[in-house]
């Protein structure tokens, strides 16, 4: 953004002349605006025009350039008179402020060097970049067509990061990296049209004429057999001939250059807590003991006969629990959603318009990608959220597990908490769209929990689903603080989460492989479910035949995605005002 510094002067010199809260809120759109031209791929997300045609700039030059200008709204922060607020600009300073010393802190960690992991990279950004672009005009198709031309450029550029990773000993540990030489090479095929790029091009709306159809159809092609596929033939060679043979073995984000520190502002970060390691660490081992004993009881109440581990060796094999076909899966699932519907009204005052849908992990990601994940929509795009169900190896995909894992990427979870979020009237851009780990998946896990409260786990399967779901999460507190902290190597992780999850083992290679290369992001789930246990719990505790668990997940979703600690203390003068 060129004007960037002279526009944050501007607000700046305007301090005594104009309010605070104007003052403040200029610094948001301005903000605002900056990171939607300097990262068009979530300008895309957020449904924000005039940048569908680009990619961002990743150069070391730029990233350079952004870290100097990190500086500039903390400038202006520091000329804002807080106490000048009202109470909710308050609130918006303090969450802004927070994201700006974050911002600030983090950039001695030099994560732009792991461009590319088996969860993410250009082998799968760009594809899941072009799904959520507007396609309703044919402007839309040649922004399009822009940005395919633009991957060249882009892949040249992750190169140069990956280079300059090998140059200073920060890479992913090369066991997690076996799928990827693969994922890139599902980018390049023999015909264009069956390319996942040239998606949008297979059907076109009745808005774009038919010989612009055509004509653009044709560009298409054309860009991807010159540009787009070459590129991703370099990035296949460069992957398997330079980088993937000189990745480090090692697992541990502390075995990194400034590793542990780095660890330890990941903790802080994904948990917006002040717990230490190994404070997680020993609440994921109490939580562990505690759901297992609850699974040991759901096991008796089944009538098996056998141990613990038999029984889960039955919940793996036998064929009563699985389909034969990703059809019949992806069919199921959309059932279970369309029960949980209309039972949201019974546990939420407000409810978001937003619709979603339920479809298939894509083919070029699925054999590591996780179980499912949900992909946000935009009411300003007019694009519906999905729920992405992995279909492959159906044998790893039990349909015990079906119930919890829909709650918490649909409804009430994540689809719920995230659309009601972006429809949130009268707060600036960054707070519709904020992403506190702990927060939208603590959520998701206490949507989890409310199945039983919504008429699911009807049988002691599902309800043991549910657990099993429950206790990976608290898993992850022990393996993710295990393998980062405390130097457990990475079978050790493997074999613990099999003596205590009923996770299929392609499932389990996968999520441990998924902790290693994000680290501390799996904490945030158990962290932030357990925070908003307690405060339910005391809001119960407190008002008594007054509380109404509708009006208290209003309170919870309300204000958007919080720190927890922001998010306790906005729920504690919310019973204070009940009670009065």
């Amino acid at each position: 953004m060129k004007d960037y510094e002279k526009r944050a002067e501007e607000i700046i010199a305007g301090r005594g002349s104009a309010a605070e809260a104007e003052r403040l809120h200029r610094l948001f759109d301005l903000c605002w605006r900056y990171a939607m031209e300097e990262y068009p791929e979530f300008a895309t997300y957020a449904g924000w025009p005039g940048q569908n045609h680009r990619w961002s700039d990743i150069s070391l030059e730029a990233i350079e350039r952004r870290n100097r200008e990190m500086e500039v709204p903390a400038r202006v922060l520091a000329t804002i008179d807080r106490g000048a607020l009202g109470t909710e600009d308050q609130l918006h300073f303090d969450l802004f402020r927070r994201a700006v010393e974050e911002s600030l802190e983090g950039r001695r960690f030099k994560g732009e060097y792991l461009p590319v992991n088996q969860m993410q990279g250009a082998q799968q950004n760009v594809a899941q970049t072009i799904v959520m672009m507007p396609v309703a005009r044919a402007a839309d198709y040649e922004d399009v067509v822009e940005r395919l031309r633009g991957v060249p450029r882009l892949v040249e550029q992750t190169i140069a990061l990956m280079e300059k990773g090998l140059e200073t000993g920060i890479t992913p540990p090369r066991v997690t990296l076996r799928d990827v030489p693969q994922q890139i090479l599902n980018q390049v095929v023999e015909h264009p049209a069956a390319s996942p790029l040239l998606r949008p091009f297979a059907r076109f709306p009745e808005t774009v004429a038919e010989a612009e159809r055509e004509r653009l159809r044709r560009e298409a092609d054309a860009v991807y057999e010159a540009d787009v596929s070459p590129a991703f033939l370099r990035l296949h060679r460069f992957f398997v001939e330079t980088y993937l043979p000189r990745t480090r073995e090692t697992i541990a984000l502390s075995d990194l250059p400034d590793g542990e520190a780095w660890y330890a502002f990941n903790v802080r970060q994904s948990t917006t807590t002040r717990l230490t390691p190994r404070e997680i660490h020993d609440i994921g081992l109490e939580e562990v003991r505690r759901i297992r004993d609850r699974m040991d009881a759901v096991m008796r109440e089944s009538g098996f006969g056998g141990s613990f581990p038999e029984f889960m060796d039955f919940l793996r094999s036998d064929p009563r629990f699985f389909f034969e076909r990703a059809e019949e899966l992806l069919t199921a699932y959309r059932d279970i959603c369309k029960r949980a519907d209309p039972e949201l009204v019974r546990l939420f005052a407000t409810l978001p318009r937003l619709p979603y849908g339920v479809l298939p992990v894509p083919a070029y990601a699925e054999k590591s990608q996780t179980t499912a994940y949900y992909e946000p929509g935009s009411p300003a795009a007019g694009r519906p959220g999905y729920f992405f169900a992995n279909t492959y190896d159906l044998k790893a995909r039990p349909k015990w597990e079906m119930e919890a894992l829909a709650l918490h990427e649909a409804v009430p979870g994540h689809h719920l908490q995230l659309a009601r979020a972006q429809e949130l009237p009268d707060v600036p851009e960054f707070r519709k769209h904020a992403f506190y780990t702990a927060f939208i998946e603590g959520w998701g896990l206490y949507a989890e929990s409310l199945g039983s409260e919504m008429g699911f786990y009807q049988d002691p399967y599902s309800r043991f689903g549910q657990l099993t779901y429950e206790v990976w999460r608290a898993i992850r507190l022990v393996l993710d603080t295990g393998m980062h902290a405390f130097g457990w190597p990475r079978e050790k992780a493997i074999a613990y989460f099999e003596e205590n999850a009923g996770k299929a083992s392609h499932d389990i290679v996968v999520e441990i492989d998924r902790y290693i290369v994000w680290p501390a992001q799996a904490l945030a789930y158990k962290i932030g479910e357990l925070k908003i246990k307690q405060l339910r719990s005391r809001a119960t505790a407190a008002l008594g035949s007054g509380f109404d668990r509708r009006f208290f997940h209003d309170e919870v979703l309300g204000r958007g995605a919080l720190p927890l600690d922001v998010l306790e203390a906005r729920v504690d003068e919310w019973i204070a005002r009940r009670k009065a």
